[in-house]
């Protein structure tokens, strides 16, 4: 699920899939019901721009379809002359992006807290904005302010040593 037609052509070109366009924030009941059918028969992955507009659309489709799949793409890999969608991304980073798609738990849990970021740098240091984007990156949830960061870290049921590897990871990088 994309946001509009040359999204589907981005997704076509890295892989054969069935798309279905919400056409952005146009996403009418008859658009919805198609979603819901599809989670229902064979499941659905939202896979929206990494903007705001593509978040908004994401959590309004994930709260009235729950179950669904989530894709992330990092803003950098769909950013093409300051233009940022899907795309503009490259059939590898769409396929990557897809091979870390992420299932929404029915209920979130608490399993990571807000002193799991002070501690690990994603928020409250200098380098906290890039070591979430790694971080995200590394754990396919995308990149997130510092309370989104932790709420996908909970709803789409990251472990403990998944996290601690991209921390690893994100310090090897940023030092």
């Amino acid at each position: 699920m994309v946001e509009g037609k040359d999204d589907v052509s981005a997704v076509k070109r890295a892989v054969d899939a069935d798309v279905i366009i919400t056409s952005g924030f146009g996403i009418n009941d008859s658009i919805m019901e198609r979603i819901r059918q599809a989670a229902k028969k064979r499941g659905v992955i939202i896979f929206t721009d990494p903007d705001f507009a593509g978040e908004r659309i994401r959590r309004t489709i994930s709260e009235k379809i729950p179950g669904c799949k989530h894709a992330f793409l990092p803003r950098e890999l769909g950013t093409k002359d300051g233009d940022i969608g899907i795309e503009n991304a490259s059939p590898e980073s769409i396929r990557e992006a897809l091979l870390k798609v992420k299932t929404e738990v029915r209920r979130e849990r608490d399993e990571f807290t807000m002193d799991d970021l002070i501690k690990n740098k994603l928020t409250g240091s200098p380098m906290a904005t890039k070591m979430r984007d790694i971080v995200g990156r590394e754990l396919g949830i995308g990149y997130g302010n510092a309370k989104q960061f932790l709420s996908r870290l909970n709803r789409y049921g990251i472990t403990r040593d998944e996290f601690e590897g991209a921390i690893q990871k994100a310090k090897e990088l940023v030092e």
